[in-house]
């Protein structure tokens, strides 16, 4: 039986919560290997893309989070057979990438230049993305993206839009994702009620 090892920061949320939770309902056991933000630059280098998270299996490394997320879910149930419910998946995955990286454009930045960059963003891309994902999970049937069940397109949109709703985030409102895409706030709280993300969570301190 292969070995795996997750590398990526230590917080619940990210790039490396869905394949978390992933590993958690294939019951497929996994070292969760979280580090802190000091611990990534000393070790950003060594990563193929300067990235995480990063996967070992059997010792063999292997990166970007989508795919992960794929790999791992289809061994948990979590990613469709069909095609054109695989590429329904792979669509919502993609979208929700991009929020991510436009976020992330934001660390780092400070007092008014923060202020301004997150308001361009919730005026700019961020709406157009949330308002977008709006429509695929409309199409999907409006309670799943895709499949008629849970995938790991949905658990990653369920992390984004908790995120997005923490106040976490300054200068983004709490109620923005309520405003344009009310459909993904209830589907945030139907991803965190399923089962399968209730005994993720019960696992965690």
């Amino acid at each position: 039986m292969s070995s795996y090892k997750l590398t990526y920061f230590d917080f619940d949320g990210g790039r490396a919560e869905p394949i978390r939770i992933a590993f958690h309902a294939a019951g497929i056991d996994f070292e969760d290997n979280r580090i802190s933000f000091s611990e990534f630059g000393e070790m950003r280098r060594s990563t193929r893309f300067n990235s995480v998270p990063v996967l070992e299996i059997d010792g063999a490394e292997v990166a970007q989070s989508n795919a992960l997320s794929r790999y791992v879910g289809k061994m948990a149930g979590l990613y469709p057979d069909d095609d054109l419910q695989a590429l329904y998946c792979d669509e919502v995955l993609g979208a929700l990438e991009d929020i991510s990286h436009y976020i992330v454009q934001t660390f780092g930045l400070e007092d008014e230049e923060l202020r301004l960059a997150r308001e361009k963003l919730v005026d700019g891309w961020l709406s157009v993305y949330l308002r977008g994902l709006d429509e695929l999970l409309a199409r999907g049937g409006g309670e799943y993206f895709a499949d008629n069940g849970l995938t790991v397109a949905d658990l990653k949109a369920f992390v984004q839009t908790r995120s997005l709703r923490s106040g976490n985030l300054d200068y983004v409102p709490k109620d923005l994702v309520q405003q344009l895409a009310p459909g993904l706030v209830e589907h945030q709280e139907r991803i965190e009620s399923d089962p399968r993300v209730v005994a993720y969570y019960a696992t965690r301190p």
